[in-house]
């Protein structure tokens, strides 16, 4: 009889962690687009109240450009925090990272806790993601943007929204990850004149800069 109940306990047991589900991670891409060097970066849990090292350590985190952060700890709720090569600084708080690919910095993308850190390393591979910054150096400025995957029948929407992009600024591009690489984009300039460049691949780019 004792056997018996044990046996169930066990079953019991083995079912609940069968269906538990699989624990969220935190881990995501820095987004600097924000046309200026990024010289110091932090990570950290929105519950603690002082912010730990700076992740990029010697290194610096170019205009453009991204790094892999993967969190020395497990918590979903962060707090960011990075300075500029000019001195100001921005933050992003009360992240979920887990719900997230991309924090981004600057653009139209995506304020003081923390204190754990994290670390950097290289990314992972990543199959068929065509999200890139986009990078005004056309040296005109930019009021209507609109970039879609190939496979696409429409533009979409601005991706301007109200904004508009003045020369050397730049925006992050969030595409739909799985399979196509090439985009259409367009612009609108403030003179009404418009470009256009097709099937431009970008899953192996982190940045475009449009001239």
């Amino acid at each position: 009889m004792r056997r018996a109940f044990l046996a169930v306990l066990a079953l019991a047991a083995a079912l609940i962690t069968a269906a538990a589900p699989a624990q969220a991670q935190n881990r995501f891409w820095l987004v600097n687009a924000s046309g200026i060097t990024i010289q110091e970066a932090y990570v950290s849990p929105s519950r603690l109240s002082n912010w730990g090292p700076d992740i990029l350590g010697a290194t610096v985190l170019p205009a453009g450009q991204q790094v892999w952060v993967t969190p020395n700890f497990g918590d979903c709720m962060l707090d960011v925090r990075v300075r500029y090569a000019n001195g100001a600084e921005d933050t992003r708080m009360g992240v979920n990272a887990c719900s997230l690919s991309r924090i981004v910095f600057g653009g139209a993308g995506a304020s003081i806790g923390g204190g754990a850190g994290a670390t950097i390393s290289p990314a992972p591979a990543v199959v068929g993601n065509p999200s890139f910054v986009f990078v005004n150096r056309s040296g005109a400025t930019i009021r209507e943007l609109y970039v879609s995957l190939s496979s696409d029948r429409n533009w979409g929407p601005d991706r301007l929204g109200p904004n508009v992009l003045g020369p050397g600024q730049s925006v992050h591009i969030g595409l739909p990850a799985g399979g196509v690489c090439t985009v259409d984009m367009r612009v609108v300039y403030m003179n009404g004149a418009a470009a256009e460049r097709r099937s431009v691949h970008t899953c192996n780019i982190n940045a475009f800069g449009w001239r």
